[in-house]
């Protein structure tokens, strides 16, 4: 141990900050956290987790049509922003409760203010300084507003949960999975959504067949998805806000939510008094340990540019604690991290897109199905779901899995698994399915849709 106030600093108490936090102080590291907006991070609260109990509140509505062809006379009753708001704030504030616990049964000791780094080895919190022999920065990112015309106007992810009123007429500009998300969940709760994307489709870095087929869906559920189509001002009409559009045309709504990236937050870090490194887009650079090129700072999870996930996160934190306290050589693997997208319907990915694939690979089987879900032949939805394999030819290795469907996370989930494992098609084949369910067809797939 230094003579040094901290063996390890970390700034932002998101997941992988909070992660790394309390596995370095399990290996007997002195460690501190500070923290100056929420404990948990994006994902806690106002990413993640509040998100997906919005999710399950849109789906009700759908629930209550679907009912009636079951023999359910049910009608949709009337839906109140409010509750919802409230019992999610109750929730969050439990969630965060827990993060501080989680801190203080560790043993770190854990700062309410924004850190600001003096040099390589002092942190300042307030006008209280910390000598450390490690710095970690976790401070995640932040959404991005481009800057037009009225863009103080604009609301982003870290308002939309706790508005005061419900916007009965919502746009949504952007094409990533956050903007996807929101439309399915405005929808849901009965607003009429409108989402503008610059691009000529949606979820760019997803699979091709699985953004065309999202979209096909997604316009079945009534969201107005406009590609092509950009915001050029925002200014406030007589019956709402006003949207220019770069089509010529205008859109008047309640409320604009702009889902166009995040970038990291770093503003007030004073990085400018260390040797860190930036990448292009803003980024901080690390190597795979996560150290930056000043060798006593490190960063890791969304501030570094990597895949943007709580998982991740996670994975990382307790990577760099292992290897800097604990004198094991851990390194995070990236292959074959599964991912959801939790629109209406859901869609599940893991592994090589098709075009990643041939480029990879060079010669790969396809296999691919759409079927209606089987609750949606007595429901009367009109829903499609597609599922998707992608086989390296030359092992028999499955090395992509794309669905669009109901669960789509869940179901995915423990084919990662046997992916990460290098499960084969002829695993696949071989594993008896479970009937009858949606994700039996994933091992029932014989003949390959197109084979190079």
């Amino acid at each position: 141990m230094s003579d040094r106030d901290y063996d390890l600093f970390v700034i932002g108490a998101g997941s992988g900050g909070v992660r790394a936090a309390r596995m370095a102080a399990g290996f007997g590291a002195r460690v501190a956290v500070a923290e100056d907006r929420y404990m948990g991070g994006t994902c806690v609260n106002v990413g993640c987790v509040p998100k997906k109990l919005y999710v399950y509140a849109s789906e009700y509505s759908k629930a209550f049509e679907d009912a009636r062809g079951f023999g359910w006379d049910s009608e949709i009753p009337p839906f109140d922003w409010e509750t919802l708001r409230e019992n999610k704030r109750v929730e969050i504030s439990r969630l965060n409760a827990i993060y501080q616990r989680l801190l203080d049964n560790s043993g770190a000791d854990v700062f309410d203010g924004r850190a600001r780094i003096v040099d390589a080895h002092t942190v300042a919190v307030g006008e209280a300084r910390y000598s450390t022999d490690r710095i970690l920065i976790a401070t995640g990112g932040w959404p991005h507003v481009p800057d037009i015309p009225g863009r103080e106007l604009a609301i982003t992810s870290n308002e939309v949960f706790d508005l005061d009123y419900f916007p009965e007429r919502l746009a949504i500009v952007g094409g990533g999975y956050i903007a996807v998300e929101f439309a399915g969940i405005f929808n849901g709760l009965g607003a009429q959504v409108t989402q503008l994307y610059r691009g000529p489709l949606f979820l760019r870095g997803f699979d091709a067949d699985i953004r065309a087929h999202a979209a096909q869906e997604i316009v079945k559920t009534g969201v107005d998805l406009r590609f092509e189509t950009n915001v050029e001002a925002i200014r406030h009409g007589s019956g709402g806000l006003l949207l220019e559009l770069s089509d010529g045309s205008t859109l008047e709504v309640d409320a604009v939510l702009y889902a166009t990236g995040r970038k990291p937050n770093l503003e007030g870090l004073g990085l400018e008094h260390v040797n860190v490194a930036l990448s292009e887009f803003g980024t901080i650079e690390v190597d795979q340990h996560y150290r930056t090129s000043e060798p006593s700072v490190f960063a890791l999870g969304d501030v570094t540019g990597g895949m943007e996930l709580t998982p991740v996160a996670l994975a990382e934190g307790m990577a760099f604690a292992r290897r800097e306290f604990g004198g094991q050589e851990a390194e995070v693997d990236y292959d074959f991290i599964p991912t959801a997208v939790f629109s209406q319907p859901n869609i599940g990915t893991v592994g090589f897109t098709e075009e990643q694939a041939r480029a990879h690979f060079g010669h790969i089987r396809l296999f691919k199905s759409t079927f209606r879900p089987m609750k949606h032949t007595i429901s009367g939805r009109s829903e499609q779901s597609l599922m998707k394999l992608i086989v390296d030819k030359a092992s028999d290795r499955v090395v992509g899995l794309h669905m669009v469907g109901p669960d789509a996370g869940e179901i995915l989930q423990g084919f990662a698994v046997a992916m990460r494992a290098g499960a084969t098609k002829a695993m696949f084949d071989s594993t008896i399915g479970i009937h009858p369910t949606a994700a039996e067809e994933l091992v029932t797939m014989r003949e390959p849709w197109t084979e190079d």
